[in-house]
């Protein structure tokens, strides 16, 4: 996992910052993107793997910000933090 993923994977959810969303998808967003944001600082593997799964997590609970851009960033979050979650679980099984 490279730190330049993370650092995407936390960039598409703050670009949502400035957008209009709907209250329901702001309050999972907002929290994702804490979480995403909080993988930057951290390089335990197995810390990250559980931050970027939470991620993950959250994310699952949007399914339409009310924002065509957010919405946009969002879906690739959402692939980019499963993407992620998974690469994580197979280096643990290598």
């Amino acid at each position: 996992m490279t730190d330049e993923r993370f650092r995407t994977l936390y960039e598409h959810l703050s670009a949502t910052a400035e957008l209009p969303l709907d209250r329901e998808a702001t309050r999972w967003v907002a929290e994702a993107e804490a979480v995403a944001g909080d993988c930057l600082d951290v390089t335990d593997p197995s810390v990250r793997r559980r931050r970027v799964g939470h991620v993950r997590d959250l994310l699952a609970n949007v399914d339409s910000t009310g924002h065509a851009e957010a919405d946009e960033h969002v879906a690739a979050a959402r692939d980019l933090a499963a993407d992620l979650a998974s690469e994580a679980g197979e280096s643990d099984r290598a």
